[in-house]
Order: structure tokens, then sequence, then C-alpha cells
């Protein structure tokens, strides 16, 4: 599995966390302790700090932690404090969205729903273009390329020694809407075809048709589960819609989406017949 800082930040901030409830003190006493503000100390503890060296292995004495213990700390602190590829591009997505493609990068498999928008990590570039530029009407054109070039390097996880397991399953409309026109979709749905195909074993494309009666995510936001191969970091949830993104991390609520995810399988066509509706929109295009 791809290492990526932002797993390895998540993961460290997690497990000190656990160690501060284990031993009965609360952030800010620990944060006092530490010269540090309880705002930097909250943040460390969900991945959106780097703890200086120092200030990690203060906290390993005040938690008392194993050696053992401490070394994966330090380990996973190293691990957080490098580069992602995502890094060259903080000038032109927020931090959140950033936060994203860290987590991507570093999962293990990803349970998609997609709801009108082809997955990112499964368009074209002429796709992606269209969409880029649908929504941002008066952006430069050197920024729509380096968009673009950001989604196409995210792509590159789907293959590799050890991809990752995508399970995308999207509502008909992600299909039939004409995203850049009618030979943008065509292109962009032959394109489809030859993921499923080329990527039999970490691949499952599945269409939720129009013939389906209901599901508990029906008129509802894209939303992705994403797992990781570490034990220690919980299976998480990105949600988008038309005005906001945003991480999950609560376990109730990341349940309610695995349980919402289960029953919108249950709706979706099977890998053959997906395939086949997917070919005949494909040819109702040309």
């Amino acid at each position: 599995m791809p290492s990526s800082p932002t797993v390895a930040s998540w993961d460290l901030g997690q497990r000190l966390r656990e160690k501060r409830e284990l031993v009965g003190l609360k952030g800010s006493a620990v944060a006092k302790r530490l010269e540090l503000s309880a705002q930097f100390l909250s943040a460390a503890e969900h991945g959106r700090k780097k703890l200086p060296v120092d200030k990690l292995n203060a906290l390993i004495k005040i938690y008392e932690v194993p050696e053992d213990e401490a070394a994966e700390l330090r380990t996973l602190r190293d691990a957080s404090a490098q580069r992602g590829w995502w890094n060259q591009f903080t000038a032109l997505f927020s931090d959140e969205l950033l936060r994203l493609f860290g987590f991507e990068h570093g999962a293990e498999s990803i349970c998609a729903f997609d709801n009108g928008l082809m997955n990112g990590l499964l368009q074209t570039e002429d796709y992606a273009r269209a969409i880029i530029e649908a929504g941002s009407p008066n952006i430069r054109l050197a920024e729509v390329d380096r968009r673009v070039e950001a989604r196409m390097i995210r792509q590159r996880r789907l293959s590799g020694a050890d991809p990752l397991q995508l399970t995308a399953i999207m509502s008909e409309s992600t299909i039939r809407q004409q995203v850049g026109g009618p030979a943008v979709l065509a292109a962009q749905l032959d394109r489809l075809l030859r993921l499923i195909e080329d990527h039999p074993d970490n691949l499952d494309v599945r269409i939720v048709p129009y013939t389906a009666t209901g599901h508990h995510a029906m008129g509802g936001s894209s939303f992705n589960l994403m797992t990781f191969p570490s034990g220690k970091v919980a299976t998480l949830v990105w949600q988008e819609t038309v005005t906001s993104t945003e991480l999950i991390a609560d376990a109730l609520m990341v349940r309610e989406y695995g349980l919402a995810y289960a029953e919108i399988e249950k709706t979706a066509l099977d890998r053959r017949a997906t395939v086949d509706l997917i070919t005949q929109v494909a040819r109702e295009l040309r």
C-alpha cells in the first residue's frame, strides 16, 4: 500500500488521543505541560498539525508509552512529515480537499456512491475538464489544466503492484448526463468499459438503474467509504454536496453510511448487466 503522510498523521493523532484518554488527562492540561495551545494539541490529535519531535517525546513520557509502541509513534511522526504528491497543488485546493487526496492515496479500499457525475477516479481528461470549467466558468486555462492534472494523478492508485480496491456504484443518471456533450460522454463511457475490463480484480462498477424503486441514498449526495490497511485507522466517510465537502470520522455516522451503502448495493445491477447498460448508452450517443 502506498505510504501517505495524511494517513500517518491521522493514525498518530488517534493513537495519541487514545493514550491521553487512557491515563485520564484532559487535552488542556497536557497542552499546558507541553507549552502548546489546546487548539494545537487538538489539531494534532485530529491529524491536522504536525507535532515537533521534542513534543512527541514529551507525550511519550507523560503517557508512559512502552518503548515498542513509542517506536511506532516516532515512525508515524516521521512518515507524517513527508510530502505527498498533492502538496504541489496547495495553491489550488482547500486543505480539506488535499486531505481527501492524502486519505485516498493511502486507502486500501473505497466504496463510492455517485449520483449524477462520474467518480473522479474514473474520469477522462475531457470529462474532468468539462466539469471543472462548468463549476468555475471564469477560471484560468492554466488552473484548469493543473486541476485536471491532479485528477489524473489520483487515478494512478487503480494500477500498480498494490492497487486500490474500488467499488463504484452510480445512478443511471451518471452514465446519461451529457457532461461536455455527447462525444465527451461517449468517450467517457468507452473508457469506463475499458477500465472494467482491464481491472477485474480491483474495480467493481455497478449501476443503479432507473427501474430501481428506491434506496436509502436516493436523492442524496455522493459519498465515499474509505478503509485503510492499518487496523488502528478506522473507516472514514468523504461526502460532497453542491456547496460543501466534509470528512466524517464519527463512528455512528460512518456506520449509518455503511448501512446506506449496503442498501444501495441491493438495488444495483450486477457486473454483467452493468456492462450491458453502459454499452447500450454509449451506442445511443453515436
